[in-house]
């Protein structure tokens, strides 16, 4: 009889124990792989990461029905901002609440706790949040399409990955995943800026550059936390969900508040004329 391991910290395959996230050696010319079906335990998300689920949940939800609230009574020019920041704050929500019910998650490889519903949340939010960017500079809708087409693609690919049973072919993903950040990088930091700069409005042309520095920062981490936590498994599935969390937070609660300051639609103040570079 198999004798099981210590939970999280090591798994079988074909009988043999084996270091979580490593290779078994080869046999017969075929190399036998850690994968999800040869667990007999896996690696959960602990106390303080559920917690952290939990605290998120409540902001998310908090802001979602603030931002709804709000936008019944909005002036038309920032009216649409509450609405797009309503549905992503209550899409995460959402996928928090599956979370805390331990729902929408699978076993990947090194026997790990994947909560696949965080992807579902990114595909859709990560849209929303550059059409609010892009609303903000008067970028036209075709460019602000294309750029949220690259946002679905670069997390369909980290999805691929989290789930591949292949390292090569995992890392090949995160590749692909980085590569169409590039271009959604770009365009907050160059397109939508020069058309928010282009429309004199130095009240638009100051936020933007809060939110879009704010959203680049953040979004720059969450592949950082990828690395660490699904990719090398440095860091256990508490520290990643915690990680995960705050980011959330970060990026949809505090973005959307900070992007419908009102000082900035309502202001009726001459355009000053700035040089930018």
């Amino acid at each position: 009889t198999a004798r099981a391991a210590e939970r999280g910290s090591v798994a079988f395959s074909r009988g043999r124990e084996l270091p979580r996230g490593k290779m078994a050696p080869v046999e017969d010319g075929v190399v036998t792989r850690l994968l999800p079906a040869d667990c007999l335990a896996i690696e959960e998300i602990g106390a303080s990461g559920a917690v952290f689920d939990i605290l998120a949940f409540i902001l998310l939800l908090t802001t979602s029905l603030f931002m709804a609230f709000k936008a019944v009574r909005a002036e038309p020019g920032v009216r649409p901002f509450y609405y797009v920041n309503t549905f992503v704050c209550l899409v995460a929500a959402f996928a928090y609440f599956s979370m805390i019910a331990g729902m929408g998650w699978e076993t990947i490889m090194g026997c790990r706790q994947f909560f696949y519903v965080r992807y579902i949340d990114w595909f859709v939010t990560l849209p929303l949040l550059t059409l609010d960017l892009g609303l903000l500079a008067g970028q036209d809708l075709v460019t602000v399409a294309a750029i949220a087409g690259a946002n679905m693609m670069m997390v369909a690919a980290g999805y691929l990955g989290s789930v591949a049973l292949v390292p090569t072919v995992k890392w090949l993903w995160f590749l692909i995943a980085i590569i169409t950040f590039v271009p959604v990088v770009f365009a907050v930091v160059r397109i939508f800026r020069q058309s928010v700069i282009d429309s004199n409005d130095v009240d638009k042309i100051e936020l933007y550059g809060k939110v879009s520095l704010l959203t680049i920062i953040v979004w720059s981490l969450y592949p950082v936390v990828w690395v660490l936590g699904t990719g090398v498994g440095a860091f256990g599935i508490s520290a990643e969900s915690i990680c995960y969390a705050v980011l959330d937070v970060i990026s949809k609660c505090v973005f959307s508040f900070m992007i419908v300051n009102m000082n900035v639609y309502e202001s009726a103040a001459p355009p000053v004329h700035k040089e930018y570079v």
